[in-house]
C-alpha cells in the first residue's frame, strides 16, 4: 500500500510540475487559489518522495518561511518563484549540492557492444556500453515505464534527445528513480552509454503518453550551467564547450555548457544502432532554411513524423537539446 501511495504522490508532483512549467506566474497564482493548493503540504509530500529537507533551503520546518526561502532561491536562479520544490527545482538544488562533492569515483563496469530491443541483441559500434543486467549497470525502476513484456514488438517512430542538468548519469538515474520516471539510455561524461531497460518497453521520459509509447529516449549528462565547469575540471573531465547564441522557441538562451566530443561520438554510434535496430529514420524536423528546426513541431508529437528529435520538438516547455544540430549530424552519418 505504501508503494501505491508513493507512486500516486509521484504522479501528483510530476503533474503539478507540468502545470507550473506551462503557465505564467499570474496564471499559476490564480490556479493555486482555485485549487486550494496547500504549499506547506505540497513541499512536505515532495520532500518525502524526492528526499530533500528544509535545511537545503536554510530552514527547519515545512512552513511559510520555507515557502519564502524557496521563492528566494528560485528567484536568485531565474526560476519561476512559486515556493514549491517540485521536480525541476529539486533537480537544480540536487545538482548544486552534488557539485560540492570532491570524491567522485569512476564506476567499475562490464562493457558490451550491443543494445537490447525486445529481448534481441543488436550490435553497436561503441566500446563502452553497459546494460542494466551487467556489472555497474543501472536499471529503471519497476512501475516507472510502460511494461510490454510478452506483447508484440513495440513500434518505435521517434528517438528523443535530452540533457539531464546533472553532473553525471548516476546522479540523473537517482533523480529519475525518485521521481518515478525513466529513460532507455544515458550517456555519461566519459562517453559511457548505459541502457536501463529493454527498448520494448515505453519509458516515461518525454512528458507525453503519446510520445512515450512510441519513442526511445536518451539523457546526455550535462549540468548546463557554466558555473559547474570547476567541478568538471576538478574531477578530471576537463572544461566543457560553451554554446553561445543558441535559440529555441524563438528566444535566445544565455550561454550554457555543451556536450563533450566523446559524448557526441557516443551519441552518433547510438543513433546508428537505433536506426538499424528499430527502423527510426535518419530524419529530423527542419525549418524553411533547410536546417534543424528550433521550434516545437506538432507533427512530431502527434505521430505524423518519424525520426530523431530534441525534447523541445515535442514540448513547448522544454529547451533541451538546444544547439544540437541533428540534421548536420545525420547528414554526416
Amino acid at each position: 500500500m505504501s508503494e501505491v501511495i508513493r507512486l500516486i504522490w509521484c504522479w501528483i508532483i510530476t503533474f503539478w510540475d507540468y502545470l507550473l512549467d506551462t503557465q505564467d506566474v499570474r496564471e499559476r497564482h490564480k490556479e493555486e487559489q482555485n485549487m486550494g493548493i496547500d504549499k506547506n503540504f505540497y513541499n512536505e509530500s515532495s520532500a518525502k518522495n524526492l528526499g530533500w529537507e528544509p535545511s537545503w533551503f536554510g530552514q527547519k520546518y515545512f512552513d511559510e518561511q520555507l515557502v519564502r526561502a524557496i521563492k528566494k532561491w528560485q528567484k536568485d536562479r531565474g526560476i519561476a518563484a512559486d515556493g514549491l520544490c517540485g521536480p525541476s527545482t529539486y533537480r537544480r538544488i540536487w545538482t548544486e549540492r552534488q557539485a560540492d562533492i570532491d570524491d567522485f569515483k569512476p564506476v567499475d563496469c562490464h562493457y558490451s557492444n550491443y543494445i537490447v530491443y525486445n529481448g534481441e541483441f543488436h550490435s553497436i559500434n561503441w566500446h563502452k556500453v553497459v546494460l542494466w543486467s551487467e556489472r555497474g549497470g543501472m536499471q529503471a525502476k519497476k512501475g516507472s515505464y510502460y511494461d510490454y513484456t510478452g506483447r508484440p514488438k513495440r513500434g518505435v517512430r521517434l528517438f528523443v534527445n535530452h540533457w539531464d542538468v546533472c553532473l553525471s548519469s548516476h546522479a540523473c538515474q537517482s533523480i529519475l528513480d525518485k521521481r518515478g520516471i525513466s529513460v532507455h539510455f544515458l550517456i555519461d561524461n566519459d562517453g559511457t552509454i548505459y541502457q536501463t531497460l529493454d527498448m520494448q518497453h515505453g519509458a516515461w521520459h518525454a512528458g507525453s503518453e503519446r510520445v512515450n509509447r512510441a519513442s526511445v529516449g536518451v539523457e546526455i549528462s550535462n549540468a548546463y550551467y557554466p558555473k559547474y565547469q570547476d567541478w568538471y575540471k576538478r574531477n578530471g573531465f576537463g572544461e566543457r564547450p560553451i554554446l553561445s547564441g543558441a535559440r529555441v522557441h524563438g528566444e535566445q538562451l544565455e550561454d550554457f555548457t555543451g556536450f563533450y566530443p566523446v559524448q557526441m561520438e557516443a551519441l552518433k554510434a547510438l543513433w546508428k544502432a537505433i536506426n538499424s535496430s528499430t527502423g527510426v529514420e535518419f530524419k529530423t524536423p527542419i525549418n524553411q532554411f533547410g536546417t534543424t528546426s528550433k521550434m516545437y513541431v506538432q507533427d512530431a508529437k502527434y505521430g505524423k513524423f518519424c525520426g530523431f528529435v530534441s525534447h523541445y520538438h515535442v514540448s513547448k516547455n522544454k529547451i533541451d537539446c538546444a544547439g544540437l544540430d541533428i540534421k548536420k549530424i545525420l547528414d554526416e552519418l
